[in-house]
């Protein structure tokens, strides 16, 4: 077995993050250390809950801290359309607060970074608001991570009229965005849409999911319904990417990704929405206008989607 990695996550615990967390505890080379939550896919407080619900589900005893209830700049956006009025689709879960640290979820980011260098792997799933809040207390934070994985982003400048899907994670925050590309780090990888928007959970995938009778694959199946009605009416199809899945499975097994360009990333705006892009074209090329300067990030532009799809299915319904 390979080394095994240990986890922070920090998540706004939707749909595709509680499949992540069922998936990081399903892979024998992962253990989760902590979870922290923060606004996105729900309100901060039924992200809390809902880290609550699935660490009970699967017998996890770990700190939980409860993060950031808006971005540092602006109000939050709720995508409650995408995943539920509670994030989990609004089975009527019961979901009571967990016992908490105490400590916001950017003082338990810093701290256990502080405490054990090197030595754990935080992986970032929702709005970047906590990482942004904890530069501001540990400026070297991500020097002090094994690595920082992060779902967000979009890729280089793609080929024209190609359209992307929205990247609510960094549109949710930008000033945080820019803030963590922008610091020192060890390694930053970004897991964005250009490659996550590709990876489907497809309907025999869903099939396979549901044929499953343990505890952890019907609850993965239950809080399917919402998320595959908004992707049915964007697709036609009841299928759903895997983003936060995606890019915990690059965290634990790099392999899953085919194809990267490291260099500097800007956060730009078209005066709609925000976007975190490599500054390089399809082509290799830098963009037509001046760029900030940023140390080097780890931007996915390829996955072998089939290989990880098929792992994702096999760890959930082991």
């Amino acid at each position: 077995m390979s080394q095994v990695r240990r986890v922070v996550v920090d998540t706004d615990t939707g749909i595709d993050d509680a499949h992540t967390l069922l998936y990081l505890a399903g892979r024998p080379d992962a253990e989760i250390v902590a979870v922290t939550s923060v606004f996105g896919n729900c309100v901060e407080e039924d992200a809390t809950r809902n880290i609550g619900y699935v660490t009970r589900l699967l017998e996890l005893d770990v700190p939980i801290a409860r993060g950031a209830a808006e971005p540092l700049a602006g109000a939050a956006h709720i995508a409650g359309y995408v995943h539920g009025k509670d994030g989990l689709g609004d089975r009527g879960y019961d979901r009571p607060l967990p016992e908490v640290t105490g400590e916001t979820g950017a003082e338990l980011l810093v701290r256990l970074a502080n405490e054990q260098p090197g030595e754990l792997d935080l992986l970032a799933l929702g709005p970047l608001t906590n990482l942004g809040l904890a530069l501001r207390i540990d400026p070297d934070l991500f020097t002090k991570y094994r690595s920082v994985v992060l779902m967000g982003g979009s890729g280089p400048y793609a080929e024209p009229g190609t359209l992307l899907m929205i990247d609510a994670n960094i549109n949710n925050d930008p000033v945080a965005a820019r803030a963590v590309f922008s610091a020192p780090r060890r390694e930053l990888v970004m897991v964005g849409v250009n490659v996550t928007a590709g990876t489907i959970l497809d309907e025999r995938a869903i099939a396979a999911l549901r044929a499953t009778d343990t505890p952890r694959a019907r609850f993965a199946s239950e809080i399917l319904e919402a998320y595959l009605d908004f992707y049915q009416n964007e697709w036609g199809r009841r299928i759903i990417p895997l983003h936060d899945p995606l890019a915990a499975g690059i965290l634990l097994d790099p392999g899953f990704a085919t194809a990267w360009t490291d260099g500097p990333v800007n956060v730009v705006s078209d005066g709609f929405l925000s976007r975190a892009r490599l500054m390089r074209t399809v082509d290799g090329l830098p963009p037509a206008f001046p760029y900030e300067p940023a140390p080097g990030t780890r931007v996915i532009t390829a996955v072998d989607a089939t290989r990880f799809v098929a792992d994702f299915v096999e760890v959930l319904t082991r």
